[in-house]
């Protein structure tokens, strides 16, 4: 889980209007009312300027004080925008002006100490090592070398939330809201952001080591969607090239099957994001492979990628991707944009406010970090344009 950066805002108030100007006016266009559009536009330049957690307090005093509390908080929490118009226009923009090469889903925990936050439930997290209590959420990013910024969001709704009818009520939660495994919120997410964005031709970059596999790689392609999905080792693979050792020897694991074509590995190039692009290299090298499948059931062949820092120690990652015809550094660089992904996060999303809505409403949470994404969106896109300056 990434640490806060800074309690500071990312930028001065004075020059709050020049970073929000990057911003597409088809943003603000979605907002039908005035005195919407003039809470908008509050809201954000609070998320960008304002000192500490981006709460509707710590915004409400930078930009009007109590009586721009009630408001505000209203605005979130009780007001009837739609939050997908807004998305889809963030979306738009960003597609137009930074020529993205994937949509890369990431997680997000958002600790919470009490119980009443929608989605909130014991949880483990990964970076941490341990169980805390919080929600947990999939954002989807549009990445490049350059720069990411998060266009769409799900969250997750635990099994224990399905019953509590109190709880849920309290949360004002639509019934269409259900709960999902955690590999299915990811995986509707990732489609769902596709069909926002009209981004049928950027992969999708997700990790698959938490979810069953199999589903989530049938719901690609029954929708056209290019994957490149990172798996563990417990995932059950049929070799299909008849050149390569294992063919014919029924399911392997992926380690299993890319430690046996150690011969085939090339160095492939990346830039590294959380070391200023500087060129890293690792070794590579992939295989024909396919899920295995019923006697009735047509094989899909699939490309296998396996990356090594140490040739002489198994992979340290291996993704499986139904782009065969892309070159494996090509390949290589995209799953990278996952690093892209959670630099920016760290050192932006952070400082925006992406975890700090405060509220238990399920409508709350979701127009809180829509406008949260455009501040991230504006504060990206300056800090690129003050360094292209800087470079000449």
């Amino acid at each position: 889980m990434a640490e806060r950066t800074s309690q500071r805002g990312l930028f001065d108030p004075a020059v709050a209007d020049d970073v929000l100007a990057g911003l597409p006016p088809a943003l603000f266009a979605e907002f039908r009312r005035k005195d919407q559009r003039e809470k908008a536009e509050q809201y954000l330049r609070g998320l960008v300027c304002a000192e500490g957690r981006k709460s509707v307090r710590n915004i409400a005093a930078l930009v009007g004080g109590g009586t721009a509390e009630q408001s505000l908080h209203h605005f979130i929490t009780g007001s009837t925008w739609d939050w997908e118009p807004l998305r889809a226009a963030l979306a738009a923009h960003l597609m137009r002006t930074c020529t993205p090469q994937a949509l890369v889903v990431q997680t997000m925990h958002i600790p919470k100490t009490g119980e009443h936050s929608v989605g909130v439930n014991r949880l483990f997290a990964p970076q941490l090592g341990r169980m805390f209590r919080g929600q947990h959420a999939f954002g989807v990013w549009l990445a490049s070398q350059r720069l990411s910024s998060p266009v769409h969001w799900r969250l997750h709704l635990p099994e224990p939330w399905g019953g509590d009818q109190d709880r849920l009520e309290r949360s004002d939660l639509p019934e269409t809201v259900g709960h999902e495994s955690l590999g299915a919120c990811a995986t509707s997410v990732a489609l769902e952001t596709a069909h926002l964005a009209r981004s049928g031709v950027l992969p999708v970059v997700i990790d698959l080591r938490g979810g069953q596999v199999r589903p989530a790689v049938s719901r690609f392609r029954a929708a056209g969607i290019p994957l490149l999905g990172r798996i563990g080792t417990s995932v059950p693979l049929l070799v299909a090239d008849q050149t390569m050792p294992g063919f014919g020897a029924g399911p392997l694991n992926p380690q299993q099957i890319l430690e046996s074509t150690r011969g085939l590995r090339r160095p492939a190039h990346w830039p590294d994001a959380t070391r200023r692009h500087a060129l890293r290299t690792s070794l590579v090298s992939a295989v024909r492979v396919a899920l295995p499948h019923g006697p009735t059931e047509r094989p899909r062949p699939m490309l296998l990628l396996g990356e090594w820092h140490d040739p002489q120690r198994p992979p340290v990652g291996m993704w499986l991707t139904n782009l065969p015809h892309l070159p494996v550094t090509q390949l290589l660089r995209i799953a990278k944009l996952a690093h892209r992904v959670e630099q920016d996060f760290a050192e932006i999303g952070e400082a925006v406010g992406l975890r700090d809505y405060v509220g238990r409403s399920f409508h709350g949470w979701h127009r809180h970090v829509t406008l949260a994404s455009a501040a991230h969106a504006a504060s990206i896109l300056t800090i690129n344009r003050q360094k292209a300056r800087r470079t000449y």
